[in-house]
């Protein structure tokens, strides 16, 4: 008997097949995307071997709490990332800033 999927799995499948991008850090339907304190997720490159979160050359996904984000934007601007891409999360729903950014 063939093993069961769930639609987690299921949805993640077909995002693949649609040409998405897999990233370091959380994935998709991570858990973290629906705790009730998480507020911003963010995709990320890393530039320097000095950043606080993944190795220079990685491009992340993060889903955050208010003050992660905040830490995430003080590394921006220390150089350390690069922020390509950030929604806001309610509820495990993602609500992108543009409509052409990387998901």
């Amino acid at each position: 008997m063939p093993e069961r999927k769930t639609v987690g799995q299921l949805m993640e499948e077909m995002r693949l097949k649609a040409g998405a991008q897999n990233y370091h850090g959380h994935e998709y339907m991570d858990l973290e995307r629906f705790a009730e304190d998480t507020r911003h997720m963010i995709i990320f490159d890393v530039l320097t071997h000095d950043s606080p979160v993944g190795w220079k050359g990685e491009r992340t996904r993060l889903f955050l709490t208010e003050a992660g984000y905040q830490k995430s934007l003080e590394n921006q601007e220390k150089g350390h990332i690069k922020i390509l891409s950030h929604a806001k999360v309610r509820q495990g729903h993602l609500y992108y800033d543009r409509s052409d950014q990387l998901r």
